[in-house]
């Protein structure tokens, strides 16, 4: 039987792309050939590729506004050192909102000043900070849309002068943004796009080409832009898996129609956190994430009793991140509004035994 699947990821993924997917890896495209097999210089391939880059941006609204796609290796964490490597001649300003900026802000530091702006970790990271301002003599300023680990999203960008770039790992292609505010995204795949593997950057190309330091050619933006994300073997099949994926969410209403049913989910969830005495919510109300839904028991007598009961109920990954604990139900695009149920009637039902 499929489990409902709250992990956080790799995470759940469309049961259509699924079913594609394994099609593939028998017989792509009517090849005779594996999508694990194929090369990567094929056309079939390289089909693929130009197909991701180009869904990518038409889902985010980029097309014709100077931006690329790239699908790279290394995921977020290696986006963590490459924006910097490209980007960061003096100094730079970062919004630390949890684990991903803070090691985000260490890598930075390795190429110049990094000035953090402001931060949550006061209170571990449970709200997003908000009065703030970013000086204009900076290289840019970098955020985390969303905090996986902490259930915390950043509902307000704010306005600067300076280039700005945004990890969206766990929320990219969840909510709709005004994406042409962001000079450089990127995202690992394994939350809303696809299988571990690969990672999504979308690039203004005009804020490239000012670094005063040479790049070496795997960790620049241009060497890779200029090779169509083919400067070295790319990870093929997770690509695959994050086109059907793109596919999926294009063919489903784009992401209007995602954020709308995350919205749903979301508000079914915390609706029950609230209203239950036997739980209580992590994250400020104000900032709770919609993809990651952070809570704990009001009474940890109850947690042996509460676990029993979720995993009877063939709920996956409901258990919180080691450094926080509690529990977290991770809502991404493919998770289904049945599935948010079960957890909330779970909840309900230890609330009858209490």
């Amino acid at each position: 039987m499929k489990k409902h699947n709250f992990s956080a990821g790799p995470c759940i993924l469309p049961e259509e792309v699924f079913q594609q997917a394994s099609q593939a890896i028998l017989d792509f495209d009517n090849s005779g050939l594996s999508i694990l097999e194929i090369s990567h210089r094929s056309t079939a391939f390289v089909n693929v590729m130009e197909e991701a880059r180009e869904l990518a941006l038409e889902l985010l609204n980029l097309q014709n506004k100077g931006y690329k796609a790239l699908f790279l290796h290394g995921g977020a964490s290696m986006q963590f050192l490459m924006t910097a490597y490209n980007l960061l001649n003096k100094k730079a300003v970062y919004l630390n909102t949890g684990t991903w900026s803070s090691k985000a802000i260490k890598e930075a530091k390795l190429f110049g000043e990094v000035i953090e702006v402001a931060s949550s970790k006061d209170k571990n990271f449970s709200y997003i900070p908000k009065d703030y301002s970013v000086n204009e003599d900076v290289d840019y300023f970098h955020c985390t849309s969303n905090n996986t680990i902490f259930g915390t999203q950043i509902k307000s960008f704010p306005k600067v002068s300076v280039p700005m770039i945004c990890d969206m790992s766990s929320d990219i292609f969840s909510r709709e943004l005004d994406f042409s505010q962001f000079d450089v995204i990127y995202a690992g795949a394994q939350k809303n796009m696809g299988p571990a593997g690969a990672t999504l950057v979308a690039i203004k190309e005009e804020v490239l080409g000012r670094m005063e330091r040479d790049i070496p050619s795997m960790m620049d933006y241009k060497v890779h832009i200029e090779k169509e994300s083919m400067f070295n073997t790319p990870p093929v099949y997770a690509v695959y898996v994050s086109l059907l994926t793109l596919r999926w969410i294009k063919a489903n209403g784009g992401i209007k129609a995602m954020e709308r049913k995350n919205s749903e989910k979301a508000g079914l969830i915390y609706n029950e956190i609230d209203r239950n005495p036997l739980f209580k919510g992590f994250a400020a109300v104000e900032d709770r994430s919609a993809m990651n839904a952070t809570f704990n028991l009001t009474d940890e007598s109850k947690q042996e009793i509460f676990d029993k009961m979720w995993k009877k109920a063939n709920v996956n990954g409901l258990s919180g991140h080691r450094s926080v604990g509690g529990y977290r139900a991770s809502m991404y695009n493919a998770l289904s509004l049945e599935s948010v149920q079960v957890v909330v009637d779970v909840m309900q039902e230890l609330e009858k035994k209490a």
